[in-house]
Protein backbone atom coordinates (compact mmCIF):
# COMPACT_ATOMS: atom_id res chain seq x y z
CA UNK A 1 0.00 0.00 0.00
CA UNK A 2 3.04 2.40 0.48
CA UNK A 3 4.15 1.76 -2.48
CA UNK A 4 0.81 3.71 -4.11
CA UNK A 5 -0.01 5.90 -1.03
CA UNK A 6 3.45 7.68 -0.43
CA UNK A 7 3.97 8.72 -4.13
CA UNK A 8 0.15 9.70 -4.45
CA UNK A 9 0.67 12.29 -1.16
CA UNK A 10 3.77 13.54 -2.45
CA UNK A 11 2.13 14.77 -5.72
CA UNK A 12 -0.72 16.19 -3.69
CA UNK A 13 1.60 17.96 -1.59
CA UNK A 14 3.53 19.27 -4.76
CA UNK A 15 0.52 20.36 -6.41
CA UNK A 16 -0.88 22.74 -3.27
CA UNK A 17 2.72 24.17 -2.67
CA UNK A 18 2.13 25.37 -6.30
CA UNK A 19 -1.31 26.34 -5.59
CA UNK A 20 0.29 28.59 -3.02
CA UNK A 21 2.50 30.14 -5.10
CA UNK A 22 -0.42 30.72 -7.57
CA UNK A 23 -2.17 32.93 -4.88
CA UNK A 24 0.56 34.41 -4.20
CA UNK A 25 0.97 35.74 -7.74
CA UNK A 26 -2.07 36.21 -8.01
CA UNK A 27 -2.33 38.76 -4.94
CA UNK A 28 0.94 40.50 -5.93
CA UNK A 29 -0.48 41.24 -9.72
CA UNK A 30 -3.84 42.54 -8.12
CA UNK A 31 -1.79 44.94 -5.99
CA UNK A 32 0.08 45.84 -8.73
CA UNK A 33 -2.50 46.29 -11.56
CA UNK A 34 -4.79 48.68 -8.71
CA UNK A 35 -1.17 50.86 -7.51
CA UNK A 36 -1.14 51.17 -11.62
CA UNK A 37 2.14 49.50 -11.79
CA UNK A 38 1.49 47.15 -14.08
CA UNK A 39 -1.96 47.70 -17.07
CA UNK A 40 -4.15 45.20 -17.80
CA UNK A 41 -4.47 46.39 -21.24
CA UNK A 42 -1.35 44.49 -22.04
CA UNK A 43 -2.28 41.37 -23.45
CA UNK A 44 0.04 39.25 -21.40
CA UNK A 45 -0.17 40.53 -18.21
CA UNK A 46 -4.02 40.11 -18.46
CA UNK A 47 -4.31 36.74 -19.05
CA UNK A 48 -1.67 36.11 -16.01
CA UNK A 49 -4.11 37.77 -13.98
CA UNK A 50 -7.09 35.84 -15.84
CA UNK A 51 -6.23 32.97 -15.25
CA UNK A 52 -4.84 33.26 -11.66
CA UNK A 53 -8.17 34.90 -11.00
CA UNK A 54 -9.97 31.78 -12.52
CA UNK A 55 -8.00 28.81 -10.42
CA UNK A 56 -8.04 31.13 -7.05
CA UNK A 57 -11.35 32.75 -6.61
CA UNK A 58 -13.69 29.39 -6.21
CA UNK A 59 -11.74 28.85 -2.97
CA UNK A 60 -11.76 32.77 -1.98
CA UNK A 61 -15.05 33.40 -2.57
CA UNK A 62 -16.19 31.53 0.79
CA UNK A 63 -13.77 32.51 3.15
CA UNK A 64 -14.61 36.05 1.82
CA UNK A 65 -18.20 35.71 2.68
CA UNK A 66 -17.45 34.07 5.95
CA UNK A 67 -14.85 36.47 7.00
CA UNK A 68 -16.34 40.34 8.45
CA UNK A 69 -15.61 43.41 5.88
CA UNK A 70 -12.62 45.11 6.51
CA UNK A 71 -12.54 47.77 3.98
CA UNK A 72 -10.06 48.19 1.76
CA UNK A 73 -7.85 44.98 3.54
CA UNK A 74 -8.37 41.32 1.62
CA UNK A 75 -7.01 38.54 4.42
CA UNK A 76 -8.61 35.60 1.79
CA UNK A 77 -5.50 34.66 0.54
CA UNK A 78 -3.92 34.78 3.32
CA UNK A 79 -6.15 32.26 5.13
CA UNK A 80 -6.55 29.93 2.74
CA UNK A 81 -2.46 29.77 2.69
CA UNK A 82 -2.36 29.06 6.02
CA UNK A 83 -5.16 26.38 5.56
CA UNK A 84 -3.24 24.87 3.17
CA UNK A 85 0.45 25.06 4.68
CA UNK A 86 -1.75 23.36 7.38
CA UNK A 87 -3.18 21.02 5.31
CA UNK A 88 0.17 20.06 3.62
CA UNK A 89 1.99 19.54 7.14
CA UNK A 90 -1.13 17.10 8.07
CA UNK A 91 -0.12 14.93 4.70
CA UNK A 92 3.69 15.20 5.59
CA UNK A 93 3.17 13.93 9.07
CA UNK A 94 0.69 11.46 7.47
CA UNK A 95 3.65 10.77 4.58
CA UNK A 96 6.63 10.43 7.29
CA UNK A 97 5.16 9.58 10.15
CA UNK A 98 5.02 10.79 13.66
Amino acid sequence: MDVILIPLLNIISTVIQLYIWIIIVGAILTWLVAFKVVNTGNRAIYTVGDICYRLTEPALRPIRNFMPNLGGIDLAPVVLILGLIFLRDVLGRIVYGG
